[in-house]
């Protein structure tokens, strides 16, 4: 899932300051998954800023609304009969909900309450790991579902670099060594054989350096 952390106050008070009527919008998917953007936090973030409007003696209007998804049009459509009440929107949704939220309503100003971090695992409540990188060309079937990726500091393919200590990461004593958890659990499939095989450097243009990425499905797009 994506992950997200919210701003500084500092920070979202300094993008609503021209703004007296703030539509405060929650995503109840991802963000909400890692207690960043969903319909708690929406509540805590308004009460936020209207205790903060009161304590300087600002006039300010705060309503809230969660919806199930900010990155699909048929969730976000749910806010068209209450966007133009207000002066702004600011959304806890993670960088592709606001922008897809900013097309919807291209007249309404858009402005982030999260900073969105990256593709996570819930390890345990309160706890949230990066493992995917999003990098467009998955060797997951080869380095027995650990990415290298992304879990080695270093990004390694052909092996380990050295340096690690008892399973440790020598770039990161909080992290395991990725290359002797590949290992490990290759030989535990009864799997060695694909630590023999030499790996050639990911493709990064899959991921990077031709504009924004999409994907196409003809079977799955509604006929014309």
């Amino acid at each position: 899932m994506i992950t997200a952390e919210r701003k500084p106050m500092a920070e979202i008070k300094a993008m609503l300051a021209p703004y007296r009527k703030i539509l405060v919008v929650g995503c109840g998917t991802c963000v909400a998954e890692c207690a960043s953007g969903g319909e708690k936090e929406v509540g805590l973030l308004a009460s936020a800023l209207r205790m903060d409007a009161q304590m300087e003696g600002r006039t300010i209007e705060v309503q809230e609304m969660t919806i199930d998804r900010q990155c699909v049009y048929e969730f976000i459509d749910k806010l068209t009969e209450v966007a133009d009440r207000y002066d702004v929107i600011l959304s806890l949704g993670c960088g592709a909900g606001v922008q897809a939220v900013a097309e919807v309503f291209p007249k309404m100003f858009i402005v982030p309450a999260l900073n969105t971090t990256f593709i996570g695992e819930t390890k345990e409540p309160g706890l949230w790991v990066e493992n995917c990188r999003a990098c467009g060309d998955c060797k997951l079937g080869y380095f027995a579902g650990i990415c290298p990726v992304t879990r080695c500091a270093k990004g390694l393919f052909n092996g380990p670099c050295g340096g690690s200590k008892n399973g440790v990461c020598e770039v990161d004593p909080d992290s395991p060594c990725a290359w002797q958890l590949i290992v490990e659990r290759l030989d535990s499939a009864g799997r060695n054989d694909l630590l023999e095989a030499i790996y050639p450097p990911a493709d990064w243009s899959r991921q990077q350096g031709k504009g924004p990425r999409k994907i196409v499905r003809e079977d799955q797009r509604s006929e014309s």
